[in-house]
C-alpha cells in the first residue's frame, strides 16, 4: 500500500500558479510548493486560452512558470523564474522546509 504524507496546506490568496503540466520548472515549482505544505492555486495555459491571454497581457509574456502575486492593496506582481518562485515561497512566514 502506498501512503502520501499527510501536509497541512497553507492557502495562499491572491496567487496563481500559471504553468502548463509537462514544464519541467512548472513541474518544480508545484513540487516545491507541496512539500512545503503550500496549496497553489493553478492556471493551466494550454488548456485555457483565457488564462494564456491573462498572462500575456497582465506579465507581459507567456512564459511560464509565472506566480501572480495580488496583495492587499490590489496592486500585482508577476514572478517568471522558478527559482524565484521557490525562494519565494521559502519566506513566507508560514511555510515549512
Amino acid at each position: 500500500m502506498i501512503r502520501f504524507l499527510n501536509r497541512s496546506k497553507l492557502e495562499l490568496d491572491g496567487h496563481h500558479l500559471y504553468c502548463f503540466p509537462t514544464c519541467g520548472a512548472c513541474i518544480a515549482v508545484r513540487l516545491s510548493a507541496w512539500w512545503m505544505g503550500i496549496q497553489l492555486p493553478t492556471r493551466n495555459v494550454l488548456v485555457s486560452s483565457g488564462h494564456a491571454a491573462e498572462l500575456a497581457a497582465g506579465g507581459g509574456k507567456t512564459q511560464v512558470p509565472c506566480l501572480r502575486i495580488e496583495d492587499a492593496d490590489g496592486g500585482v506582481q508577476w514572478m517568471y523564474e522558478s527559482s524565484d518562485i521557490i525562494d519565494y515561497l521559502k519566506e513566507l512566514p508560514s511555510s515549512s522546509t
